[in-house]
């Protein structure tokens, strides 16, 4: 028999270039020279950050994806299974470019992204049926980013639903603007968790506080846990109508070096701990505690420690 798997992450694959410090706080220009540090070729994408993300915290994990079949995927693949995570789902399609960013981080960890999408724009509900076998030996899946998988979006409803019916609990993340509330819209109903980025929740609601956007996804269908991502200032989660907890930052192990990375992992800690049937407010902090080891090391993965050293540092926080 297979052996079931706490959780499934699916999306966003990308090959990431690191590229800092950059003078962000000013245009770049052109014929300009940077005097840079060593570059650096990682992966990102929430399918490698947040899944290398829950493995280092015990997690069973499983990927779903659509790669190239190009040097970019191999590096994918191989980083991907060095870490313990599982790449059953991973889909090379022929003359696809593996989808990649350029991330150029100023001297305070802040960032700018140049980014193609390449095969993720192949993402789609046909590929999450094909994959649903897999899916059903899943306790969570989680799926993103909505924003930046242009043929998935338009169906999102429907690929929540297929999710559901494999007997998943789905968690949805966005990327970029957030893309189209009308698609949000449609799946807030089968979602189980949502914590967008407070920018990503202003751009779908109009509303410019948590609370004021917490209530507009209510009142638009969300049944699960809501939540807003408030980055420095740390998060705002709602478990159910009416009850609205604020989640501070954890303290980090160490000096803030870049935050890439550091949603994705407070969501890997989110879900980790509602795993392991935390409350929400404590599983929050889990989040909170993984995002503050996450930002001690350049890239989404290098400053992750394991469960133990993360209550840790939630417990020191």
């Amino acid at each position: 028999m297979s052996q079931p798997i706490d959780c499934i992450v699916c999306g966003t694959c990308v090959a990431d270039v690191l590229v800092r410090p950059v003078p962000l706080e000013r245009p770049v220009g052109g014929g300009r020279l940077f005097h840079v540090d060593p570059i650096e070729v990682t992966t990102g994408g929430i399918v490698c950050n947040t899944g290398v993300a829950l493995r280092r915290l015990g997690a069973a994990v499983e990927t779903a994806a659509v790669v190239g079949d190009d040097l970019w995927a191999g590096e994918i693949r191989a980083r991907l299974a060095a870490a313990g995570v599982g790449v059953a789902g991973l889909e090379s399609r022929a003359g696809a470019a593996t989808s990649t960013t350029a991330v150029l981080i100023d001297a305070s960890g802040e960032r700018s992204f140049a980014h193609h999408v390449g095969a993720c724009a192949l993402f789609d509900v046909a590929f999450l049926r094909r994959n649903a076998p897999l899916f059903a030996r899943c306790r969570y899946a989680v799926l993103g980013y909505v924003g930046l998988l242009p043929a998935l979006e338009p169906a999102l409803a429907e690929a929540v639903d297929v999710l559901r019916r494999a007997g998943c609990r789905v968690v949805l993340e966005t990327g970029g603007s957030g893309g189209s509330f009308d698609h949000v819209k449609a799946a807030l109903p089968g979602i189980d968790v949502f914590v967008p980025s407070l920018d990503e929740a202003r751009h779908h609601t109009g509303c410019h506080e948590p609370r004021e956007i917490i209530a507009c996804y209510r009142r638009h269908g969300a049944a699960g846990i809501v939540g807003v991502k408030c980055g420095s200032q740390g998060s705002v989660l709602s478990p159910s109508a009416g009850d609205v907890i604020d989640i501070p930052c954890a303290r980090a192990p160490g000096p803030v070096v870049d935050t890439t990375g550091a949603g994705d992992s407070f969501l890997a800690g989110l879900v980790i701990g509602l795993l392991r049937g935390m409350p929400v407010a404590e599983a929050g902090r889990l989040g909170a505690a993984t995002a503050a080891c996450c930002v001690t090391q350049a890239g989404a993965t290098a400053g992750l420690r394991d469960l133990g050293e993360t209550m840790a540092v939630m417990a020191a926080s």
